[in-house]
């Protein structure tokens, strides 16, 4: 297949917004739609809860680790053959996952449909990267797929719960399967290659990727952004649920609500990095986080668990969480233009395997049925990611 010039493709940005986008919001939505409806599984595919709850951990890191293979890959054999085959694996586990019976399938395919996802987000940022870097569309692309990444996840709980109450929770996977066929189908007619002209010095450099200071530093942001996110949804159905006493409904409009801040922060992220830039609006995300977990440890500390005292501090933790991953990825990813694929990769890989690992360990070590998980993830990660940041501008790199 013909590799044209990066910049060729180019549409307009609605027309681009509308092939990417898709993509992006079906790897942040499937991991989660199903968790209103995770205590109907065990019983319906005959398993375990705690095989089922690893159907949510274990997507999120092989969203990540899959990457490694797909980022080098893309810089290689090109963004639309890696783009289309991890549409096409989506699809079919999504498929397959609405008429699996048993746990242990069930369990196999979430990983093939994560490895799916994999393929298509990393396809999708590279050609972000070959087709907008240094541009103003750029920032603006960056801004609205790390603000999807935040607050889809909030919204699919409603969307799972009303699609499981109308049709059985089984739907909600054949609902992921139509709309990856839909998003393919619209992909292998408008998507075209960006990938760069190979180069003689061209190869892989996952390891200077990893030397680079920005690189690490914005990683670890969004990490710490995301990974916000990913114990907030890990202990509110046990808090929210088994310990106010919420329903499913009322469970997943109060998730939404987090939704809804996040909305209206996005609407405000293009005037944040103007006035501030990235590292200034990195900077202020994570002190606005570490905000949000002073104010939740206080009200943990002085009140009885309840709705009020566990989400006012988390729309506080959600503001800092969309200025946050709003600029991560562009001061990540700024200083590779010719591996922008690999660059990507492990972008992803790193901030799934903290998300994932942190999280886990804080639920596990200070317990899924308070809030206090939340505050150490809130607290201490964007607390690390400022050191770095400072120290950047100490050496003169922001």
């Amino acid at each position: 297949m013909p590799v044209h010039p990066a910049r060729s493709w180019a549409p307009s940005l609605p027309s681009a917004l509308l092939l990417m986008v898709p993509f992006d919001v079906l790897a942040s939505l499937a991991m989660d739609v199903y968790l209103p409806v995770l205590a109907q599984m065990p019983a319906a595919l005959g398993t375990s809860s705690a095989l089922v709850q690893l159907t949510l951990s274990g997507y999120l890191l092989v969203l990540g680790m899959g990457q490694l293979i797909f980022g080098p890959l893309s810089d290689r054999i090109g963004r639309r053959p890696v783009l289309l085959g991890g549409a096409l694996l989506f699809t079919s586990a999504s498929f397959a996952l609405a008429a699996t019976q048993g746990g242990g399938l069930f369990l196999a395919l979430r990983m093939l449909q994560a490895l799916g996802a994999s393929a298509a987000l990393v396809a999708t940022f590279a050609t972000v990267r070959d087709v907008y870097a240094d541009t103003r569309q750029g920032n603006t692309i960056y801004s609205l797929f790390g603000s999807i990444l935040a607050f889809v996840p909030a919204l699919g709980p409603i969307l799972g719960t009303l699609i499981a109450l109308s049709f059985g929770w089984r739907a909600i996977f054949v609902m992921l399967g139509v709309t990856g066929l839909i998003a393919m189908v619209h992909a292998w007619r408008g998507w075209h290659e960006t990938r760069p002209a190979p180069t003689p010095r061209r190869r892989a450099v996952l390891g200077a990727v990893l030397a680079d200071a920005p690189f690490r530093v914005y990683t670890l942001g969004f990490s710490a952004a995301m990974g916000s996110f990913f114990v907030f949804f890990s202990i509110a159905p046990r808090l929210l649920i088994g310990v106010v006493g919420l329903s499913q409904l009322m469970f997943s409009l109060a998730f939404a609500s987090v939704a809804l801040v996040m909305i209206v922060v996005t609407r405000f992220a293009g005037r944040f990095v103007a006035c501030w830039g990235v590292a200034g609006c990195c900077a202020r995300g994570a002190l606005v986080m570490m905000s949000g977990a002073v104010l939740l440890a206080i009200c943990t500390w002085l009140l009885p668990s309840s709705l009020v005292t566990l989400l006012v501090p988390m729309w506080v933790i959600a503001i800092g969480i969309v200025m946050t991953v709003s600029v991560t990825a562009n001061g990540a990813l700024a200083g590779f233009a010719d591996n922008a694929g690999a660059a990507v990769a492990l972008y992803y890989c790193i901030q799934g395997v903290l998300v994932a690992g942190l999280g886990t360990f804080w639920v596990l070590f200070l317990g899924g049925d308070s809030a206090w998980p939340l505050v150490a993830q809130a607290l201490v990660v964007p607390a690390a990611c400022l050191l770095g940041l400072v120290r950047l501008r100490r050496d003169g790199l922001q």
